[in-house]
């Protein structure tokens, strides 16, 4: 089990926007399926992520993927398990989130050295928060009204989806805390596209100053979702403009932790957001590299 990584970023509170790297542990992920097939390629993707800027790795062995069976307990483990201790070993002061619900992955993967479940299931087996308040683990707990693994869109499902978000969140915060989650451990997710239309998913990132005041980090996983598909009409691998359109927005409301594919692309963009926003000072006298000026000319041209 590991303690509060030494080096790692602050989550609670957020003093910057957050950057939490995407790793697929599957071979049925939606955006990059059998691209990252084993563990050797899945350790090179952790390295790549980190070195691009990831303050955060999130590492899932089951995708979300609807419509087909869940990945057993014991299979879930085997692929995420070494990816964690691999983590906890070379990268210590990279904080390690693992994406999964089921009480024996949780229990399994702390004790490898996860510092964050993200749960995806809104807590559907209580236990999982006991395990977590065991720890100095930090809990997500995201909006999501249907069962892992099925899919849920229906127009008429909200009357009001940003209220119904936050009541819904509001009582899952006091659910983990009765069941021994430090407040402050806590991380709330609105759950794009989980149990949500494109519009209904819109309009709660809409409003997403509405998670504010409960005071906690909120983790924004926008990273080439279907709403910005379906707005668009690209396929996953396409849709990193859109993924910035949305964090462009967001971060005039504040500071978030984004789970995201493209890490190198996200931290240019927040980069050139602070700079722009005055949080970082560009230096009078910084000029460009002259190696920077052009594209090198392609091999043997």
């Amino acid at each position: 089990m590991r303690s509060e990584p030494e080096g790692a970023v602050q989550l609670n509170p957020l003093t910057r926007s957050l950057l939490m790297g995407v790793v697929n542990a599957t071979i049925d992920s939606f955006s990059d399926a059998g691209r990252y097939p084993d563990y050797a390629s899945r350790v090179a993707l952790i390295d790549n992520l980190i070195a691009d800027g990831a303050d955060i790795i999130d590492i899932g062995g089951q995708s979300a993927i609807t419509g087909v069976p869940e990945t057993a307990a014991a299979e879930e483990i085997a692929a995420v398990e070494p990816l964690v201790a691999y983590m906890a070993a070379n990268h210590p002061s990279v904080r390690i989130s693992v994406d999964t619900y089921k009480p024996d992955v949780v229990r399994a993967v702390l004790d490898a050295g996860a510092t964050i479940i993200n749960d995806v299931s809104g807590l559907l087996y209580p236990e999982v928060a006991g395990l977590v308040a065991a720890t100095d683990a930090y809990l997500v707990l995201m909006h999501n009204l249907s069962r892992p693994k099925q899919r849920l869109t229906e127009p008429a499902l909200y009357d009001d989806p940003v209220a119904e978000v936050v009541t819904y969140l509001d009582d899952k915060i006091g659910q983990a805390v009765e069941l021994g989650v430090r407040h402050d451990r806590l991380i709330l997710d609105p759950g794009p596209d989980f149990s949500k239309t494109p519009y209904q998913t819109a309009t709660v990132l809409a409003g997403a100053e509405s998670l504010q005041p409960f005071g906690l980090p909120v983790l924004m996983a926008v990273s080439r979702k279907d709403f910005i598909g379906a707005v668009l009409g690209r396929r996953p691998d396409e849709r990193l403009a859109g993924t910035l359109g949305v964090m462009a927005v967001l971060e005039q409301r504040g500071h978030f932790i984004y789970r995201v594919h493209d890490v190198r692309s996200c931290r240019d963009f927040l980069t050139m957001a602070d700079v722009m926003h005055g949080r970082v000072a560009v230096a009078e006298d910084l000029d460009l590299d002259p190696s920077l000026r052009r594209v090198p000319p392609a091999a043997g041209g």
